[in-house]
């Protein structure tokens, strides 16, 4: 006999397990426990009638050959059972330590066993009953807390649609899942509701509650979970009297708290999230004070100060002449100095005091101008605590001390880069700190001077777009997008006026490009002047553009924008995404402060692609390749709205130009994940909609990732770019559109406006030279006369997609040692032998290069008498 069995106090989860084991075995008994959760037998007894369980006091008699465990790694003893019976464990929960040898094991990383077999029966399209589906979906669902919790994984997600498809009736999951409290249960729920402790554990909240059930028979997970509902703590721990011992519930919604491991302290087990344990000879109030000692070693702090300090802290003693101090934080960028006496922290120096001195011309030491005190803080302490000291002392440097030495320091920006990777932020925030941090000494100091400029005409200047959404997500980069909410020519010639250098404007956009490339040197120096330190020339951009501030509006689809001047609020609207609307204002007191009018940060913490507005790909269809682009390089999703209207823009891309579709694409195929951005592209019919031709295929896909993978050798003496066009874009071109006939290459590439050399690479690549058994089997002769006029890109990419060894091969002795092969004979000596000038020369010269390429000839005699022979036919011709 086979039996399946699961564990008392039985959930959905283990229920269902039950069923999923006995629908892939009909032969296997399902036999329930003798202790069911009160809504699962509540579920049974309203549907018992089309499930197949058995009480365990009707189990025929017999021997138990074969015994499946689900949901649980404890085995019972029953009756039949020998030392043969055979023991197979099916869960999800980690795999306990102690098992026997010859148990069959099966441990699977989902939120519910139930998962597992549900994925079993699609594969053999096992038929469900709508109870069956409902009680497989029950499992699933309250295991991972209707799939919210973390360790819900995507088969999880893909099991319960498949359900749902089965009949799964999710009125009656609504029901079971959010079973009324009975009125012992209730009773237990507000004592403990009232009486719980909260603590606050390195940095995390964890509720612990004790109390008294010997009086009912009642299960009490239902309650637990109700309580963690209510309460939404890190981790929750009851502790509950029973007529069995002391019930310890554990859950947790956090990796910084296993209660796995709490559970398992006192004999127990379970999940990181999930656990429990039943202790007996014990009493629920004094166990309670157990956990609360033993929470500080199960409960770990999220990062601690020593996981973001810079160590062997430089430091500073009072007597330190100010111009000393200047001078060194000039020279290492750091923007205070702990102050220390006798070892002992006595206050910090901040850059403000020190510039605030030198600019009085006064000749002060450390020990005048710092801010006095003693804030310090241990290597082991939660972010929290620093958070919490900082607000308190205003210090933007802390010391870090151990054991009464000072090892190391740790920053207001080291706080807030730990703090924005964890999660985005929302909300007006000021950006100074982490602008500071992300961006070279010398484009900040040229930002500075810019929005001084917009100040002193009083103008606010703004970065805004791409720079902010990625600073934001802690990726920053160097270019920035200025916008002047006024008029940047005006700000741009009063650049010129201070800084030198010239202006390019444009009037009817409002722009202005400063030009720096000739000045830098000097502009270098004047910076370095006010800013009292070292700024590079190398640093500075050759140019800066700055845009005023400017509505747009289109008088039809694809058309340029027809331009007038407005506020920095609809200047951001008339950006393509909400994640690109973000704008960073830097003048005057205003400096860091970010600005958010149309819900930029809300969908950047979503993971959302979303328009501005319904027309948005209407008026500028290319945004349909940035939206893909930004979605497929942020892991971010496309939001539904937004794809609906994508889609229904996408014949609009036949009237935009090849110039600027060819744009999109060369920025994409350029992208780390441009392979993934091109197949949601042609998923989404964009690339049939660009040309009806192009082509995307498994095939398209492993030639393209050749291109950025594969590097040639020096010997291809292939540049690292063509015409401006690096190596691996064209040769991305190349290898896609080279299985093309010729002349739907072409036409590809004239709606593209690929430049003409690139052209002609692709066309002559449209041969399938890798295919021709010559070019494997034929003489060196026959391959170089096939391949030697082949443009050498066109070449590699025939070289990279050739399965054929020899082939590959003999690409490579072309490369090397072919193409060079020429015959000691030239037209002068056929000249000499009286041979007229004409086409004669070429076919004999090109039979005596054969010749030395297949051996026929290797010395210069034996061309001598090859030419002889070749003239002697030639004469009798």
């Amino acid at each position: 006999m086979h039996v399946v069995l699961t564990h008392e106090q039985a959930d959905f989860d283990a229920v269902a397990s039950l069923l999923g084991a006995h629908l892939l075995d009909e032969n296997a008994v399902p036999v329930l426990p003798r202790r069911l959760n009160r809504n699962v037998r509540a579920y049974i007894t309203l549907y018992g009638l089309d499930l197949p369980f058995v009480d365990p006091r009707d189990l025929p008699r017999g021997k138990i050959e074969t015994i499946t465990l689900v949901d649980t790694q404890s085995l019972v003893t029953l009756k039949g059972m020998n030392k043969k019976t055979k023991v197979y464990v099916l869960d999800h929960h980690p795999a306990r330590d102690g098992l026997p040898k010859d148990w069959h094991v099966t441990i699977e990383d989902t939120g519910a066993t139930a998962t597992i077999l549900v994925e079993a029966m699609q594969e053999r399209d096992v038929q469900l009953s709508i109870p069956q589906a409902t009680l497989l979906l029950l499992g699933i669902y309250e295991d991972t807390g209707g799939l919210t919790y973390v360790r819900t994984s995507p088969r999880d997600l893909r099991a319960a649609a498949y359900l749902v498809e089965q009949g799964a009736n999710m009125q009656i999951l609504g029901d079971f899942l959010n079973h009324p409290l009975s009125i012992e249960q209730q009773a237990l729920y507000e004592y403990l509701q009232e009486d719980v402790e909260t603590f606050l554990i390195h940095g995390n909240t964890v509720v612990v509650g004790c109390a008294d059930a010997t009086e009912t028979d009642e299960e009490l997970s239902t309650i637990a979970h109700k309580l963690y509902d209510l309460l939404d703590p890190d981790a929750l721990i009851l502790l509950i009297d029973t007529g069995g011992g002391v019930q310890l519930i554990a859950r947790s919604t956090t990796e910084l708290i296993n209660v796995g491991e709490i559970a398992a302290y006192f004999g127990g087990g379970g999940h990181p999230r999930a656990a429990a344990a039943l202790v007996r000879d014990r009493k629920a109030k004094e166990l309670c004070e157990q956990v609360v000692l033993l929470l500080p070693e199960y409960v770990h702090p999220a990062i601690t100060v020593a996981e973001i300090m810079s160590r062997d802290p430089h430091l500073l003693s009072p007597e330190t002449p100010i111009k000393q101090a200047a001078e060194r934080m000039q020279r290492y960028g750091y923007e205070g100095y702990p102050v220390v006496e006798g070892g002992k922290v006595v206050g910090l120096l901040t850059r403000r005091a020190v510039d605030r001195t030198l600019s009085h011309k006064l000749n002060l030491k450390v020990g005048d101008v710092m801010e006095a005190g003693e804030a310090t803080i241990k290597p082991e302490e939660p972010l929290e605590g620093l958070q919490r000291l900082m607000t308190e002392t205003g210090w933007g440097q802390i010391p870090v001390v151990d054991n009464g030495k000072i090892i190391g320091i740790v920053t207001r920006t080291d706080l807030i880069k730990t703090l924005t990777s964890q999660q985005i932020p929302t909300g007006r925030q000021n950006l100074a700190e982490r602008l500071e941090a992300g961006l070279p000494q010398a484009r900040l100091a040229l930002l500075g001077a810019v929005s001084e400029m917009a100040q002193d005409q009083q103008m606010a200047l703004y970065i805004v777009g791409g720079f902010v959404r990625d600073l934001l997500l802690d990726r920053p980069g160097v270019d920035v997008d200025l916008v002047v909410e006024g008029d940047a020519i005006e700000v741009g010639q009063a650049i010129v006026e201070r800084y030198g250098g010239r202006v390019i404007t444009h009037k009817r956009f409002g722009t202005a490009k400063w030009q720096i490339a000739d000045i830098r040197d000097l502009l270098a120096e004047k910076l370095s002047q006010e800013h009292g330190q070292t700024i590079r020339a190398d640093e500075i951009p050759q140019a800066l553009d700055l845009v005023s501030a400017r509505r747009e509006f289109y008088t039809h689809p694809t058309a340029l924008p027809t331009v007038e001047r407005g506020s920095i609020k609809l200047d951001l609207h008339r950006r393509d995404f909400t994640i690109n609307t973000l704008a960073l204002r830097l003048d005057g007191r205003h400096y860091g402060e970010l600005h958010d009018y149309w819900g930029g940060l809300a969908d950047l913490q979503a993971g959302v692609v979303r328009v501005l507005h319904s027309l948005s790909f209407v008026d500028d269809p290319t945004r349909i390749l940035r939206a893909v682009r930004f979605e497929q390089r942020f892991d971010y999703q496309i939001e539904d709205r937004t794809l609906e209207l994508l889609i229904a823009a996408l014949p609009l891309l036949d009237r935009v130009s090849g110039d600027r579709l060819r744009h999109e694409l060369n920025v994409i195929l350029q992208e780390p994940k441009g392979i993934q951005m091109l197949s949601r592209l042609a998923d989404l019919g964009t690339l049939t909609a660009i040309h009806e031709a192009i082509v995307w295929d498994d095939g398209v896909k492993a030639r393209l990732s050749l291109a950025t993978e594969s590097k040639p050798e020096p010997e291809w003496e292939l540049a690292v770019a063509l015409d401006g066009y690096p190596l691996p874009l064209a040769l991305a071109y190349t290898l896609w559109f080279m299985t093309l006939s010729r002349v739907t290459a072409a036409s590809v590439a004239g709606r593209l406006r690929l430049p003409g050399w690139l052209t002609k690479i692709i066309l002559a690549a449209c041969k399938p030279l890798y295919e021709s058994p010559e070019m494997a089997h034929g003489p060196p002769s026959a391959i170089v006369a096939r391949i030697e006029h082949v443009p050498l890109l066109a070449l590699y990419a025939h070289f990279l997609v050739a399965r054929d060894k020899r082939v590959k091969m003999n690409i490579i002795k072309y490369i090397t040692e072919w193409h060079s092969v020429r015959p000691i004979t030239s037209g002068h000596d056929l000249r000499e032998r009286g041979i007229p000038p004409g086409p004669e020369y070429r076919r004999i010269l090109d039979k005596l290069r054969a010749a030395w390429l297949d051996g026929a000839v290797s010395s210069h005699e034996a061309e001598i008498d090859l030419l002889d022979q070749l003239l002697g036919e030639e004469t009798l011709v």
